[in-house]
């Protein structure tokens, strides 16, 4: 499984099947990377995903990909503003946890892998409103599919891209991704 790192707008990546939002548990596509997608991709990609929801943090679903230039959008829920949320535990001053963050990860890998998808790219999860540190962020999510890659060989996912916006993220993920 060969990983990638670029700057670049996650909504403007047509060499991969599947890109995946940076959701919320209720699969609502409010602000950051899920309000880009749902400018870009429609309101049909809101409306599928709504009526999918709510879902555990750390789980993913998958929703079509409206006027995007992929198949699909996975839906990794690496926060949460429900009651049951609220609930789980995470990292002081953050809506997520490197638990939740590494789950969200795997779980949209699996959902790739169900639909026989070889390309995926996912942004930084839970970094915006979610405040979890940027880096790790990057420790978290490519250990998680590097652990992914070790344990599923046959795997049909055979490239997985992270598309960071911003320069600050995109070094970490370029550092962690190089050593």
């Amino acid at each position: 499984m060969k990983i990638e790192v670029v700057r670049g707008d996650i909504t403007q990546q047509p060499d991969v099947e599947a890109i995946v939002n940076a959701a919320n548990t209720e699969l609502i596509l409010g602000a950051g990377v899920a309000g880009a997608i749902r400018r870009r991709g429609g309101d049909e990609i809101d409306r599928e995903g709504r009526a999918k929801g709510p879902i555990k943090m750390g789980e993913a679903v998958v929703t079509g990909a409206g006027r995007l230039p992929n198949k699909y959008v996975i839906h990794a829920a690496a926060m949460g503003y429900r009651a049951e949320d609220a609930l789980v535990p995470k990292r002081e001053g953050s809506l997520s946890s490197a638990a939740i963050i590494a789950d969200a990860t795997r779980n949209s890998l699996l959902r790739a892998e169900e639909l026989k998808i070889e390309s995926v790219a996912f942004p930084a999860l839970a970094t915006g409103v979610g405040a979890f540190p940027v880096d790790e962020c990057a420790e978290v999510m490519i250990s998680a599919v590097r652990e992914y890659a070790r344990g599923n060989p046959q795997s049909c996912v055979q490239r997985v891209r992270f598309v960071l916006f911003g320069e600050n993220e995109y070094k970490a993920f370029r550092e962690r991704n190089e050593g």
